[in-house]
């Protein structure tokens, strides 16, 4: 099996060099909006849909401008994949509509300099390289030049692609690498369902909770204050300019303690004594539309923390089952009985069996149960699940069957 990987390293480019890649990042924006436009003229035209011989076409024409000709030919080759990228993602949302699915179908806009952030090198072909010149690692590319790049960690694996972003005012070179593993082969004798919420970040079906740290709340205000800059400065001025580098810092500050929560979380799930993960299919772009909590939903982070345990979980030889989320709140864990609950309502109590039990721990058991009876069954009891007076869940923990097994973990973040 081939393992991905992304790095991402911080270059600094000189004077001269950013300012090759400011315009490189103009010239990429201008040729993919001048593609989006023919494409959209040839269309109303009644000449078919979008394919890549029709986008190839089109930069024929577009490149009789010899400036679009500054452009890396990889680059340009990447820049229409990511247009035809964009208009197969519109007809399967339009697909998911008709079929009855609530999403939004997003037609492919055009990108002002805001939105066109990234050169990406999609071959390993020459167009860029990492060398030593003077004890100092630089990278060289094709037409830009070199920098200095700060390699932070070894790259493993061979190179696939590379990428140039600016975030703010600063510059990164991102690669991805490809690898061959060869991860172990693990009996599943330990399933954890997992539910993801607001209230605790995560609920595990063995009764462990993890709350996440307010990263957004506690630099809210910060943020509205730049917020309200921006909106009194001038457009176009460089004091409004400056204003919005310090807001996209403190953003890039939640975000990245954010991320590093998640990893650690995750890297503690996988390596504790768990033997596969089952979590619930939600459709958060639908509960977004609550704006109440759309932004508690969307500083939660649930998409990339579920990303990040399946990725690791899967290097580890193990598996995430995303099972239905449809009434794993309202369903009791103990005798499958459905009953309301607000969202104000933190402890399950079941007025038929009368199970009391903390509200996102009962839907983490049924999600757990879902992933072990296969979605054949909507309410499967499972043989573990017997409460006390106080309805405390009891969860027999088996450790990894391979050698060498980490067998516990605390989740003591």
């Amino acid at each position: 099996m081939d393992r991905v990987l992304a790095y991402k390293f911080r270059i600094y480019p000189d004077a001269k060099r950013q300012s090759e890649i400011e315009s490189q990042l103009v010239l990429a924006k201008e040729f993919y909006n001048l593609l989006l436009e023919k494409s959209m003229d040839s269309y109303k035209e009644g000449h078919g849909s979008v394919s890549m011989a029709s986008l190839n076409a089109f930069a024929k024409g577009i490149e009789k401008d010899t400036k679009y000709l500054q452009l890396y030919s990889q680059v340009r080759c990447e820049i229409k994949y990511r247009l035809l990228k964009a208009y197969q993602n519109f007809f399967r949302r339009v697909r998911e509509r008709q079929a009855g699915k609530k999403v939004r179908a997003g037609f492919p806009r055009f990108k002002s300099a805001d939105r066109y952030r990234s050169l990406t090198y999609p071959q390993d072909n020459g167009a860029f390289s990492i060398e030593t010149e003077r004890k100092t690692d630089m990278l060289r590319v094709s037409r830009i030049g070199r920098m200095k790049i700060d390699l932070h960690r070894e790259l493993w694996g061979k190179i696939k692609t590379m990428t140039i972003k600016r975030e703010g005012k600063y510059y990164y070179a991102i690669f991805t690498t490809a690898t061959e593993t060869f991860p172990p082969k693990i009996e599943d004798t330990n399933t954890v369902g997992i539910d993801i919420g607001l209230h605790n970040f995560i609920a595990l079906s063995d009764g462990t909770t993890v709350q996440k740290p307010k990263f957004f709340k506690k630099r809210a205000k910060r943020i509205a204050k730049w917020q309200r800059t921006i909106a009194r400065r001038r457009k176009g001025s460089k004091r409004r300019q400056a204003a919005r580098y310090k807001l996209q810092r403190e953003w890039a500050r939640v975000t990245n303690q954010s991320n590093d929560f998640m990893h650690k979380l995750s890297n503690e799930l996988v390596h504790g004594s768990y033997t596969s993960f089952a979590v619930e299919a939600l459709n958060i772009q639908n509960m977004e539309r609550d704006h109440r909590l759309a932004q508690s939903i969307q500083n939660a982070s649930w998409n990339s923390f579920v990303q990040m345990l399946s990725y690791k979980a899967e290097n580890a030889g193990m598996e995430v089952i995303k099972v239905d989320a449809r009434d794993t709140t309202r369903t009791c864990s103990n005798c499958g009985n459905i009953m309301e609950m607000p969202l104000s309502a933190r402890e399950y109590i079941c007025d038929r069996c009368g199970a009391q039990i903390g509200r996102d721990v009962n839907s983490a058991i049924n999600v757990r149960e879902r992933a072990r009876a296969g979605h054949a069954r909507s309410h499967a009891r499972g043989d573990t699940n017997l409460y006390g007076a106080r309805g405390a869940a009891s969860c027999v923990k088996e450790p990894r069957t391979y050698p060498g097994s980490n067998s516990g973990g605390s989740l003591g973040l």
